[in-house]
């Protein structure tokens, strides 16, 4: 009787430290499907992440958006784009993040790395973050070389240095600090994101491009493993979940060898090499066995999936897009998306793009529709009226889900290019 107390208490023990894990989502930037090892047969070195995979979860269709800022806008905040993206580098100051949520459930919140969304230091305690270490805050120093970086809400400088040095150093030391609450840590990184430069640990400093874009993917996966082994050496790592992901696919200048094929980089494009990205789950407490997850997730899942893990609830007012994928990281099936839904526009201005795909056939607005196991460049539109039934009730399904988002742009939202005044949409309007 006392055996079976005592085994009950180690289950009720283990189940409540499960219920408040630690969370660290982790962002490479411009770092395509094709760059993880684990993904498939890649040139790239990629040890950490390929081994979290192999203890962990892997998901084969995660999609992003075409490039930084949106991303970074949707997997704040659960959202489509169409909904809630104004132009490029903003977030509406009016949205709630998934910091916000889980700061609201008693963790402590932190941001480090890449911010792009506003220059107003105040704004990372209105969305939610305690702290934080964040390059472009101020326009000085290169991400890399004499980076500048504002640091928590007192506004102190850190300059000098390797880039990504300093804000793992700032990663490590949050989490050092906090290790005994909650916490929840959101890390855009710095790279790969060009200039291509080399790194601390290049060999030489004179390498071509693409083999500085190498060093720095192996560089990146460097900074991951000493975040996780960081976690191991304060005794947290065993209920602590990492997710790993990218913001977009990789630049376009980059043509890698990836399952014995040259793929070219397609970052800024609706293309499956500009938004299917990595997704990497790994949570020791949890996800027991490798396994590999076919489902179908979009950026707007995260802020659901990490507010059910964390058992934080979300207000329904907030009418998400997105859907949870924790049931699949407790190795249940939970309810996976029948469909993907990107809605794109740089300067959030019309028009815009946008498709709805399944795991095989994929839909634009502008009715191009394309299987996407037979033909993943888009080379070839299929002529409605020649498809098979199989393709047809596919096409049917998505163009009944396009129809869902037909006029959700709220009206304050809906803007002309010549309507918009920054630096960025005056080089649009001039062809540059």
């Amino acid at each position: 009787m006392k055996q079976l107390v005592f085994v009950f208490a180690l289950a009720l023990a283990s189940l409540c430290q499960a219920s408040s894990p630690n969370i660290v989502l982790i962002m490479a930037d411009d770092l395509g499907y094709e760059c993880i090892g684990a993904n498939g047969d890649s040139e790239y070195a990629t040890p950490v992440l390929d081994g979290l995979a192999a203890s962990g979860m892997r998901f084969e269709h995660c999609y992003s958006q075409p490039l930084c800022t949106p991303s970074r806008v949707k997997i704040m905040t659960g959202i489509s784009n169409v909904r809630n993206y104004d132009t490029f580098g903003i977030l509406d100051t009016k949205a709630t993040t998934f910091a916000n949520l889980l700061k609201s459930n008693g963790y402590a919140t932190a941001i480090a790395g890449k911010w792009q969304l506003g220059k107003d230091p105040a704004q990372l305690a209105k969305f939610g973050f305690d702290e934080y270490c964040l390059w472009q805050l101020e326009k000085k120093g290169s991400r890399y070389n004499d980076l500048v970086c504002l640091q928590l809400n007192t506004g102190e400088q850190l300059s000098g240095g390797y880039g990504p040095d300093k804000v793992n150093g700032f990663i490590l030391d949050f989490i050092t600090r906090h290790k005994d609450q909650p916490f929840f840590c959101y890390y855009p990184m710095l790279l790969p994101h060009s200039p291509f430069e080399p790194t601390p640990d290049s060999k030489t400093r004179d390498a071509d491009k693409k083999s500085n874009f190498k060093d720095m993917v192996s560089y990146m996966d460097k900074m991951v493993g000493q975040v996780a082994d960081h976690l191991e050496r304060l005794g947290i790592r065993e209920n602590t979940l990492i997710l790993f992901t990218g913001d977009n696919g990789t630049h376009k200048s980059i043509t890698s060898q990836f399952n014995r094929q040259d793929v070219k980089g397609g970052k800024g494009t609706m293309l499956d090499t500009g938004t299917h990205v990595a997704l990497i789950a790994s949570w020791p407490a949890v996800i027991k066995t490798a396994s590999v997850n076919k489902d179908l997730i979009e950026f707007s899942d995260f802020l659901p999936t990490i507010c059910s893990v964390s058992g934080t609830a979300v207000p329904a007012e907030l009418k998400i897009d997105g859907q949870s994928f924790a049931p699949q990281l407790k190795g249940e099936r939970g309810e996976p998306r029948e469909m993907v839904h990107c809605w794109y526009s740089s300067e959030g201005t019309e028009p815009s793009k946008e498709w709805v795909r399944n795991h095989r056939y994929k839909l634009y607005r502008n009715g191009s529709f394309y299987d996407m196991e037979k033909d993943t460049l888009e080379k070839k539109p299929l002529r409605i009226n020649a498809l098979s039934e199989q393709a047809m009730n596919a096409h049917k399904m998505l163009q009944k889900e396009m129809d869902r988002y037909a006029g959700v742009r709220p009206a304050h939202l809906i803007k002309t290019l010549d309507q918009l005044d920054n630096p960025r949409a005056n080089r649009m309007k001039r062809g540059k």
